[in-house]
């Protein structure tokens, strides 16, 4: 199998998978307590009036009904109207996304950038200084709460010292990558102790195996060594766990971006799911979701790059 069918082979079981996806979401979100045309009139709304507007948002309709009218949307991608902002959530979603997007192919280079330093000199320097204390700083990292990191970035680097901005996004890309550092480091320090762990592992199992033995035998230098044989096996299970990491990252993006108050999806998702518009949220949860799935393909792509015994 070549690796075009084997990617549309890996699109189409896509299918399922996104079907279950807005099952979940749809009940769930029948399942938060409270009333959307209450929310949108407020508490003190006229009976009548509110019994209207459920009728027009056809939430007195069976759950099924409701759901096929859904899934009839979401194939012929109209995402409906949102019920807080009173616009299409096409025109809302595209704008948002970009800064979402932004932050998580910024966090995504930080963390690789951190990881793949750290976690080579780590495993090759094995139980020394640098390694105790790497370990030492990433596990206090990993253990803190995005939001916590997220507060003292903003109180050390943007209050007191005033090298960052405290919230937006900026215009032009310089300002992008200014405005978008801390929340990207914020995110990246969560993730990337898991990656230089597996990777660290992944090298001094390596550096033990046969194969390795045998290329210092013939003559190889150490560095030739380590990057040509066992740095390209060991960045597999890495690979792995930087695409779950990624997912993860666009789950982080949600509460990151309110910190910082970012006009991203995250947050746009949050003040949706506040004021139960029902349209917005199933919306913006369906396109996280294929976000991940596509970061999961991508990731399986790889594999046939890094290791050519893995099997289309």
């Amino acid at each position: 199998m070549n690796r075009g069918r084997y990617i549309v082979r890996r699109l189409a079981l896509m299918i399922p998978v996104l079907f279950g996806i807005t099952v979940v979401v749809f009940s769930l979100l029948q399942l938060i307590p409270g009333d959307p045309a209450t929310t949108i009139l407020g508490a003190h709304a006229r009976p009548e009036t509110v019994a209207a507007l459920r009728h027009e948002l056809g939430l007195d309709r069976p759950l099924w009904e409701q759901y096929l009218r859904y899934m009839q949307n979401v194939v012929t991608f109209d995402l409906g109207q949102s019920l807080k902002f009173k616009t299409s959530v096409g025109s809302l979603l595209p704008g948002r996304l970009e800064v979402t997007l932004a932050l998580i192919t910024y966090a995504t280079v930080l963390t690789i950038a951190i990881s793949l330093p750290l976690g080579i000199v780590s495993a090759l320097r094995r139980n020394g200084i640098f390694d105790q204390v790497t370990r030492a700083f990433l596990m206090v990292t990993l253990v803190m709460p995005a939001f916590w990191v997220g507060i003292l970035f903003l109180t050390f680097f943007s209050i007191r010292l005033q090298l960052f901005p405290v919230a937006g996004y900026g215009d032009g890309w310089q300002e992008h990558l200014h405005h978008l550092f801390l929340p990207a480091l914020t995110i990246a320090l969560s993730s990337a102790p898991l990656i230089v762990r597996a990777l660290r592992t992944s090298i001094l199992e390596g550096l033990g195996s046969d194969y390795v033995r045998t290329a210092r035998a013939k003559g190889l230098r150490e560095q030739a060594v380590v990057s040509t044989h066992v740095l390209r096996n060991a960045l597999i299970p890495a690979v792995t766990l930087l695409g779950l990491s990624v997912g993860y990252l666009m789950g982080g993006t949600v509460i990151v971006e309110n910190v910082f108050s970012l006009p991203g999806a995250g947050k746009l998702l949050v003040d949706a799911i506040a004021a139960r518009d029902y349209p917005l949220v199933q919306s913006t949860t369906l396109v996280f979701a294929v976000l991940v799935i596509l970061v999961n393909l991508g990731t399986d792509v790889i594999y046939t790059f890094l290791d050519p015994r893995v099997r289309l």
